[in-house]
């Protein structure tokens, strides 16, 4: 996760009630999107960001989760993300970040 998204989301985070936000991530393969929900959820793992130390405790989804495409309607999941789920593979990124949250 780049250093402007983390100081986005730190300013969200202190903005708004943590427990109302959730991040959701379009990460490409399993070890990015890990990463990823851990910044958001326990802080940067390499300290170089915003988020170094800050434990958020956000939730954090992939879009490819079924739960996050149970919420979009049909025709703009095909328009801004259709392609995204055809060639990467869904279950592992879900997963990964599952993995964080759990």
């Amino acid at each position: 996760m780049d250093l402007q998204s983390q100081e986005a989301i730190l300013r969200l985070a202190k903005a708004n009630d943590p427990q109302s936000l959730v991040v959701l991530l379009g990460a490409p393969d399993p070890e990015a999107a890990e990463i990823a929900a851990e910044t958001v959820i326990t802080g940067d793992p390499a300290y170089a960001g915003a988020l170094a130390g800050a434990q958020l405790g956000l939730d954090v989804y992939h879009v490819l989760d079924d739960e996050v495409k149970a919420e979009v309607p049909d025709n703009i999941w095909e328009d801004q993300i259709g392609l995204m789920a055809d060639v990467l593979d869904a279950d592992a990124l879900a997963a990964a970040v599952r993995s964080m949250r759990q």
